[in-house]
């Protein structure tokens, strides 16, 4: 039976996804567009919850193989998160409760028992993954891209682990994304919203951790597997803090967003990510496969990934001043 739960969860979300686009919360729940905004039109903020019932729904044909620190974090963080869709709620009060999802995770997997030090690294790492997937998520089919490839690849680790119910369970994440993505790639119908970017943001970072603790991968592998959403966001925040500016605002500063302002568009945006993507947790399997490639593996990603910002950096300024 765990073999059907992608199929139920890309279904379940499509279905879903097809109602609610047309029920009155499309016309209720929408991204306004403003001056930090790519897109130039309303469009409504209701993917996130047809997204994650798509995976619950899927997760219940494996629901023997789901752990209270992994499911009892996410429904929080999706409730709230679905709350703030529909009426917004404070960024102090979202944080601490995406602080109590982390501090869960990290409790429920014994890693404050292990060793304090890596379990209060590993926890604000966690937070800090969350709320980068919420920034990474302004481009059309971006998020849910690299959901489909991130959790593609979990999956296929899974595999070569020999844990078929870990990867059906990664499997299902991926098969709702897919599904999403019908309706999310340009020009998108609907947006995930903080209900499903901020979910999904807690799973990229539990179940890497997870998988670490079940001797699955090593600790980097999730690191590099989502990596292109990992450094641009922390890139970015590390450059607006260092200008004294207020980090948790709303920009379009993310590498991302300014190749789409340099003529791209959301579409070849998304190619290029999804490329981007594809090579780079394709590598991670190849590493994870033959260890003794991961060290020359991960330092030429970090050397592309130095000389792509770089580029990009003196694209953007010859852009500004022409």
């Amino acid at each position: 039976m765990s073999n059907f739960a992608p199929l139920v969860a890309a279904a379940v979300t499509f279905l879903l996804t097809t109602i609610l686009l047309s029920s009155k919360a499309a016309n209720r729940i929408q991204d306004i567009p403003n001056e930090r905004s790519l897109h130039q039109a309303p469009v409504p903020r209701i993917g996130g919850l047809a997204l994650m019932i798509g995976i619950f729904s899927g997760w219940m044909m494996i629901s023997n193989s789901l752990t209270w620190w992994i499911l009892l974090p996410l429904l929080m963080l999706f409730i709230i998160s679905a709350l703030d869709d529909i009426r917004g709620l404070s960024v102090r009060y979202r944080l601490l409760v995406h602080m109590g999802a982390a501090w869960l995770l990290v409790l429920g997997c014994g890693l404050f028992a292990q060793n304090l030090i890596v379990g209060i690294l590993v926890l604000f790492l966690v937070v800090w993954v969350i709320n980068l997937y919420n920034f990474m998520d302004g481009a059309d089919g971006l998020a849910g891209g690299m959901a489909l490839f991130g959790f593609g690849m979990y999956g296929m680790a899974a595999l070569f682990g020999h844990d078929i119910r870990f990867a059906m369970l990664n499997f299902s994440v991926a098969a709702a994304a897919l599904s999403f993505l019908y309706f999310n790639f340009y020009p998108a119908k609907v947006f995930m919203g903080d209900a499903g970017s901020i979910p999904l943001g807690f799973l990229a970072a539990a179940v890497g951790v997870w998988g670490w603790q079940k001797d699955i991968w090593p600790a980097w592998f999730p690191l590099l597997v989502f990596s292109p959403f990992v450094l641009d966001a922390t890139v970015t925040l590390l450059k607006r803090a260092m200008r004294r500016e207020k980090v948790w605002q709303a920009h379009r500063e993310h590498y991302y967003q300014r190749i789409v302002q340099l003529g791209f568009g959301h579409r070849n945006t998304a190619f290029v990510e999804y490329a981007l993507m594809a090579c780079v947790g394709a590598s991670a399997l190849v590493a994870l496969r033959y260890p003794e490639m991961a060290t020359l593996i991960l330092l030429l990603w970090s050397v592309l990934f130095l000389l792509a910002l770089l580029l990009f950096d003196q694209l953007w300024k010859a852009g500004k001043n022409a």
